[in-house]
């Protein structure tokens, strides 16, 4: 212990910047929980699927219709919390949100929590971050058939 203190006052500088670190380490963990924001990586969101969690699209008309995750249901941003009681089966089993940039999925995210749905999570950087990692889409042809396509 007599070491801590002997560098603390010999390194003024990075004793007090590694104790600012920790602050801010957790007070952004500590806005995290309360936001109750749980956000997956595209690793994470592909075993969601997998395993039959509910993924909801929150983006555009055109946004979907242009390719969207598969099985993925299309509920716009602003119309979550009208229609959170259609999907009250899921209440208890997962559900994947995400919009184009991983933004107003976090809106949505809360609207369905605030709905009583118990594992709601984001997909952290939304669509974009499923196309980086090459992940398959599927398109809304004009006629309403889906056609399976890789972005």
């Amino acid at each position: 212990m007599n070491r801590f203190f002997e560098y603390t006052v010999n390194h003024p500088f990075l004793a007090s910047a590694a104790v600012i670190l920790a602050v801010m380490a957790l007070v952004i963990e500590i806005r995290l929980r309360q936001r109750g924001s749980h956000t997956v990586g595209t690793t994470d969101a592909v075993q969601l699927t997998n395993t039959g969690a509910l993924v909801l699209d929150v983006r555009s008309d055109q946004d979907y219709e242009a390719g969207h995750i598969i099985d993925a249901r299309h509920v716009p941003a602003g119309e979550i919390a009208a229609r959170a009681e259609t999907f009250k089966r899921y209440k208890e089993k997962p559900v994947l949100v995400y919009c184009e940039n991983g933004f107003v999925s976090n809106t949505a995210a809360k609207a369905l929590r605030a709905a009583g749905f118990a594992k709601v999570a984001t997909l952290g950087g939304g669509l974009n971050a499923w196309r980086r990692d090459n992940l398959p889409l599927v398109k809304q042809e004009k006629g309403g058939k889906k056609e399976g396509k890789r972005s």
